[in-house]
């Protein structure tokens, strides 16, 4: 079969086999064996029918999506909240109010899109959700979780790469471009996938007043992102970049997708306390009393995001608020050793690889936390000071036999990064 041009003398005569439009009316023609010719929008239509039909998946053939390993929800597949919770207990330590939070809102979610969004005349809406806490208390890690418990397709954006639509940086629908990519292009298992959105606080506005200066990196994104997180069908480019008239475009419907946005929302504290009045004096002074002023984060409220530079339009679509808390240190040497993919069981089985057995000294431990708080790092903070330990280590490679790691083999080691 061959394609001719629209000047070629063969498009002057004959018309399209199936709905008689002439050669010269089509957009394209393609001549066959035979005489047959068929138009573009023919082949169009068909395509539509084969989607429809579900012989095609969003591109791909229906057997390519179902190798994918993204199979459909069902109702006895999703877990209760608490048992959601009790799954992230096994890889998030402490943050038992987010966990609450996010296993509620996560289990509503996928309610809302196995009952296909309404029950009778009642309309359900969607329940995207805004983690609010410092960097490195697992807010990502919490996300990524869940997305491992429902088996969705999952994707982490930066909100700071994205600019407002004809200015350079990326354009919002970039975002579902990454989501196609972990969903393999099955835009079905796409389309009930999780995208988490981190650092949305710096796409906070600059200014109170927005008509002074374009601000196309903070308030155009958030203005950019409404439709797609309220939920509209959007056309995205499969490889990303940005649009451009004769490119091929997937088309995404977002209602069934669960947006969660992280974001540390440095300075936010303030502006809570200043809501709380925390100075008050008077007859005001019994209020200070009742709050804990160590974790003032657990008080946030959506006015408060709006008082940060977040518009009142972007804090109605992200109706589930959370906070995490800071980090103990009990909590930090927890994270060390408990979960099941804690840093020390990753490092003991990178060595058991290698048929070494790899101890750790409780003090070096506990040598590692005092760090890692000292550095304000957070849990991350973690996995860099252990990397310093363990470089050595693994560079030598010893043979086999176990390996101890002691306090005076740990500290210099730790203390070069200060």
């Amino acid at each position: 079969m061959t394609q001719k041009s629209r000047k070629g003398g063969e498009r002057k005569g004959g018309a399209c086999s199936f709905c008689g439009t002439p050669a010269d009316q089509a957009p394209l023609m393609f001549n066959g064996g035979d005489g047959a010719m068929i138009c573009s929008t023919c082949i169009e239509h068909g395509y539509d029918l084969l989607v429809e039909h579900n012989i095609v998946a969003g591109g791909k053939s229906k057997d390519a999506a179902e190798k994918s390993g993204f199979k459909p929800l069902r109702k006895e597949d999703l877990m209760r909240p608490d048992r959601i919770k009790s799954f992230l207990d096994d890889y998030v330590i402490g943050q038992d109010s987010a966990k609450r939070y996010m296993s509620v809102a996560v289990y509503n979610h996928y309610k809302r899109v196995i009952s296909k969004g309404c029950t009778g005349d009642i309309e359900l809406d969607k329940s995207n959700i805004v983690l609010v806490g410092p960097t490195g208390t697992g807010k990502t890690l919490m996300a990524r979780t869940i997305a491992r418990l429902l088996n969705v397709p999952f994707t982490i954006v930066d909100a700071t790469a994205l600019t407002e639509a004809g200015y350079v940086g990326e354009d919002v629908e970039s975002i579902l471009s990454r989501l196609l990519q972990a969903a393999d292009y099955d835009v079905e298992a796409a389309e009930r996938g999780i995208i988490f959105i981190d650092e949305i606080d710096k796409i906070a506005r600059k200014g109170d007043n927005p008509s002074i200066t374009r601000d196309v990196s903070g308030e155009g994104v958030q203005q950019a992102l409404l439709k797609i997180l309220e939920g509209s069908v959007v056309n995205v480019p499969p490889q990303g970049g940005r649009k451009h008239p004769d490119q091929k475009y997937i088309q995404v419907n977002t209602s069934n997708i669960l947006f969660i946005c992280g974001g540390a929302f440095d300075g936010i504290e303030k502006k809570i306390a200043k809501r709380l009045n925390t100075n008050a004096i008077g007859y005001g002074s019994t209020l200070k009393q009742r709050i804990d002023e160590k974790n003032i984060m657990q008080y946030i409220l959506p006015q408060d995001l709006r008082s940060y530079g977040l518009i009142p339009e972007l804090i109605g679509r992200l109706p589930v608020l959370t906070y995490m808390e800071p980090l103990s240190k009990e909590a930090l040497r927890s994270i060390l050793t408990e979960p099941k993919n804690s840093i020390i069981r990753q490092y003991e089985m990178l060595m058991g690889l290698d048929d070494i057995k790899l101890t750790w000294d409780d003090d070096v431990l506990d040598y590692i936390v005092d760090k890692a708080i000292e550095y304000k790092l957070g849990a991350r903070g973690l996995r860099s000071i252990c990397e310093a330990i363990m470089m050595d280590v693994m560079f030598e490679l010893p043979t086999g036999g176990e390996h101890r790691i002691t306090l005076e083999y740990a500290r210099p080691r730790i203390d070069k990064l200060a």
